[in-house]
C-alpha cells in the first residue's frame, strides 16, 4: 500500500515509522525545513520538504496514486486543505485527518473526507468509560455522522427505571440494540423491562439524541 503523511511532527513521524516497518510505501510531505531533514537521515530519502497543502508538491509525493492520504498537522485548516487537494485533484480513494478541535469533526464530515481521527475525543471517551457520568458516551458514528452508536447507565434517577421497552416511545430513527444487565449482553424485547444498573447500547440520529438523552438520562 502507499501512504501519503501530511505533517512530520510526532504525530507524523512514528505513524510513517510504522507504516515502514510493516512494510508499506510510505512519503512525508513536511513543510519545516529542519524537521524535513531529520526524518530523512532517521527513515530515508521518503520526504518531500514543502507545503501539503500546495498541489505541486503532493504530485512530487505521488499523490496520484496514493491509497491512502493521512493529513496529521496539528492545524486544522491544513489538514482540511490538504485533504480535500488529495481528494478532488488526485482522486485519493482514501482520506484520513487529524482533527485537534473536537468542534470542528462535523464540518469535515460534510466535506466529504473519509476519516477523521480526533485525539481529543478518544481520550474524553477513555475517560467518560472510567469515570460515571450522567449523560449518553459516544462509542461510534456512522454513515457519515448520520447514524450514531450511544452507550447510556441507568441509575435510579432515570426515568426509564421500571418501564418496559415499548413503553419509551423513542424518538424516530432511534432504537435499544443491546442491554447489558449484570455484566451479560442480551438482545432486548419490547416488553423487557428496564432496572436500575442496566446499561443500554443504542443506536440514534443526533437530531433524536437530546430526546434519547431525556428518556433514558432525565432533565
Amino acid at each position: 500500500m502507499y501512504v501519503v503523511v501530511v505533517g512530520g511532527g510526532n504525530v507524523g513521524y512514528y505513524l510513517t515509522k510504522e507504516l515502514l516497518a510493516a512494510g508499506h510505501e510510505v512519503v512525508v510531505i513536511e513543510e519545516d525545513q529542519g524537521r524535513a531533514k531529520q526524518i530523512a537521515d532517521e527513515l530515508g530519502s521518503i520526504v518531500v520538504a514543502n507545503d501539503g497543502c500546495e498541489g505541486r508538491y503532493q504530485a512530487e509525493a505521488g499523490m496520484a496514486r496514493a491509497d491512502v492520504m493521512a493529513a496529521v498537522t496539528g492545524d486544522d485548516a491544513v489538514n482540511l486543505a490538504a485533504c480535500q487537494i488529495a481528494k478532488m485533484r488526485f482522486n485519493v480513494p482514501r482520506s484520513i485527518a487529524r482533527i485537534n478541535d473536537p468542534k470542528n469533526e462535523k464540518l469535515f464530515r460534510e466535506l466529504a473526507i473519509d476519516e477523521t481521527v480526533s485525539p481529543t475525543r478518544a481520550i474524553l471517551g477513555v475517560i467518560e468509560h472510567e469515570i460515571p457520568i450522567h449523560d449518553l458516551l459516544h462509542l461510534a458514528e456512522l454513515e457519515g455522522g448520520g447514524v450514531q452508536i450511544v452507550e447510556a447507565q441507568l441509575d435510579a434517577e432515570s426515568p426509564a427505571i421500571g418501564r418496559e421497552l415499548r413503553e419509551l416511545n423513542l424518538p424516530e430513527g432511534s432504537s435499544i440494540a443491546v442491554l447489558i444487565r449484570d455484566e451479560q449482553a442480551q438482545s432486548p424485547r419490547s416488553d423487557t423491562r428496564l432496572r436500575t444498573g442496566d446499561k443500554v447500547l443504542a443506536v440514534t440520529s443526533p437530531e433524536g439524541e437530546s430526546e434519547l438523552r431525556r428518556l433514558l438520562i432525565g432533565e
